[in-house]
């Protein structure tokens, strides 16, 4: 009897995943002597923007003594969990194509003074007199964001003279920010002078606080195993005290709490003889609440259930249906994997790091999930790219809430989320911005063996998935090598017949990617007979033929339909392929790849067994 790998279905997903990314793409800024002379600190795609770097700009009282300015946010009461809001500057005599506004967080940030040494800030990029915050802005907007207000449609005279002639008109402007709950106040604060030069105008005179900075949100699900009879589900609360999710007919599950703190956060970078500390330790660091997690046990494979979580005293979620995946060796599976998806603000603000294709993604694979079409989801690495700035991860979290909260979301650890010097990440860049796994373990629990060791296996349906971490050591005789040899080795091929292996950096790649990376573990793959195999990083998609040492030992054949078919009947060598195009603009590849100018399923393949 044949059996059909799920792979079709993957690529036919990731692929649609690609072509909705195209419709976003990122904006071309033009570096500054003295940003381009430090960018080597970020080479690894951290799109350096003029934002990015306003931590080093040197930071003024602007020279106005403007008696009329003022800017106020127009909000019904304290803040809801999820909501827009208008932020109006008003009382402007001169409007600028400089002027901008910045979301602050926490209130009590001091935007006028902070560490004087240039060296603290080295990682953003270059160096100035003196740091723009303490604090880093969440988010920021130029006011010609309203097209009304350099032209000045919207005047108000402030002064009459004696003959009632207006003698003094200012101008105003009006701009929309998408807030959601960071548990902390936040205050607005309008600039002049753009992100280069800025110098303050005024702030909001009374910090924005959130109604309940204790309300669980951001619930998001996970496997623990392969029966698919447990599922984890975590979530965020500004509250340490444990909670509880309530699912099934009856059943309830006490929380286990856990946080982590900027100690807790790489501390340095060394830059020859300068050692500075991590954005993620000082400018960037926001409180990330408490993370609650809980299994809902006693479930069945395959199976609808419902759940809320929360408790009486900070509130409940909303009720959520959720669908288990298959049990390991069962049939079908239908699943979603990419990597490189991030995030991008849906009020069109300036961020401190953007994938602009991660809505139209988002949007894309929630549609599936709602449809029936998808059993579980692989992010396989960068998964935020909060790199040190760590309010970034509560608007990830928010983004994927509509995926996450109802199938299976399962994730690889990337360099983004771990690399930092002399932190024991097998690449040494700073591309974690320090945070060194430690957000994206609490957030994300996988299966792992212990802390800081984010590789593990799981069986849904008829495939075996070897999930690694490219940025630990997977050099012959460490431990994670001997654990994929053992892993891949011990699984029954009668029960699962695909073996899937994925993690973040590939082995093959028109960019160019890690030799001994490829010597080391190549071998392995094809001793197991690994079916399909799965990376990120670059952001884009290519597929190999069946490949061992660089060279084709198989070809795919076309099949009635002209979909490229793979025979593993025979094996001959594993298949690869890169899906990092989940959020970043695409990488320039070769034109006989991929077909980008439409929305259409551009490839598809199909890997079979008898």
């Amino acid at each position: 009897m044949e059996q059909r790998a799920t792979t079709h279905h993957v690529h036919k997903l990731s692929f649609i995943l690609l072509i909705l990314s195209l419709a976003f793409p990122s904006s071309s800024f033009e570096l500054r002597p003295s940003v381009a002379d430090s960018t080597f600190l970020h080479s690894n795609d951290t799109a350096i923007s003029d934002f990015r770097v306003l931590n080093r700009r040197a930071l003024f009282q602007c020279p106005d003594l403007n008696p009329y300015l003022q800017i106020n946010v127009t909000t019904q009461g304290d803040l809801s969990d999820e909501q827009f809001i208008t932020v109006n500057v008003s009382g402007v005599l001169v409007p600028s194509d400089g002027d901008w506004v910045a979301m602050v967080s926490p209130s009590f940030s001091n935007v006028t003074t902070c560490l004087g040494s240039e060296a603290y800030y080295l990682q953003t990029g270059d160096t100035s007199i003196l740091p723009l915050l303490c604090h880093y802005p969440v988010k920021a907007k130029y006011v010609t964001s309203d097209p009304s207000y350099l032209s000045c449609k919207n005047q108000k005279c402030q002064k009459y003279g004696n003959n009632g002639d207006c003698e003094v008109r200012t101008c105003a402007g009006s701009l929309s920010f998408h807030v959601v709950n960071i548990r902390t106040n936040i205050e607005f604060v309008f600039f002049a002078g753009g992100f280069s030069t800025p110098c303050i105008l005024t702030k909001t005179d009374v910090p924005l606080k959130f109604s309940n900075p204790n309300s669980p949100l951001h619930g998001h699900l996970s496997s623990i195993d392969s029966t698919a009879t447990s599922m984890r589900l975590t979530w965020v609360s500004g509250d340490k005290e444990p909670q509880q999710v309530q699912y099934g007919d009856g059943k309830s599950q006490t929380s286990e709490v856990t946080t982590f703190s900027a100690a807790d956060m790489c501390s340095e970078f060394r830059l020859g003889s300068i050692v500075v500390p991590s954005p993620a330790k000082d400018f960037g660091w926001h409180d990330p609440g408490y993370i609650h997690t809980a299994v809902m046990s006693g479930l069945q494979p395959s199976s609808t259930f419902n759940y809320k979580y929360g408790s009486d005293a900070v509130g409940w979620s909303a009720e959520i249906q959720f669908r288990t995946p298959p049990a390991g060796g069962s049939d079908e599976l239908k699943f979603i994997v990419f990597g490189d998806m991030g995030k991008a603000p849906l009020d069109s603000s300036a961020e401190h790091y953007i994938q602009p294709g991660s809505i139209s993604v988002i949007k894309g694979m929630t549609e599936e999930v709602e449809n029936g079409n998808v059993d579980s989801i692989f992010h396989i690495g960068d998964i935020s790219y909060a790199t040190g700035f760590l309010v970034e991860w509560d608007y990830f979290l928010n983004l994927i809430t509509p995926l996450a909260s109802k199938v299976s979301y399962m994730t690889a650890i990337g360099n983004h989320e771990r690399d930092y010097s002399d932190s024991g990440s097998w690449y040494t860049g700073p591309d974690s911005g320090g945070e060194c796994g430690v957000p994206y373990e609490t957030y994300f629990p996988m299966p792992t063996p212990a802390k800081d060791k984010p590789w593990y296996s799981i069986e849904q349906g008829s495939v075996h998935f070897t999930v690694i971490s490219t940025e630990h050591d997977w050099t012959e005789k460490s431990e994670q090598y001997e654990w994929m040899k053992t892993d891949m080795a011990s699984v029954d091929r009668s029960k699962t017949p695909w073996l899937v292996f994925t993690g973040h950096r590939p082995m093959y790649s028109s960019l160019g990617a890690d030799d001994q990376f490829l010597e080391t573990v190549e071998p392995l793959l094809l001793n197991n007979k690994v079916d399909l195999v799965l990376f990120g990083h670059v952001h884009n998609y290519e597929r190999t033929c069946s490949i061992y040492n660089s060279e084709c030992l198989a070809i795919p054949e076309k099949d009635k339909n002209g979909i490229d078919t793979y025979d593993n009947t025979n094996y001959s060598a594993p298949v690869q392929a890169i899906v990092g195009m989940a959020g970043f603009s695409l990488e320039k590849f070769p034109d006989d790849f991929v077909n980008s100018d439409t929305k259409n399923v551009d490839d598809s393949f199909i890997i079979t067994k008898k």
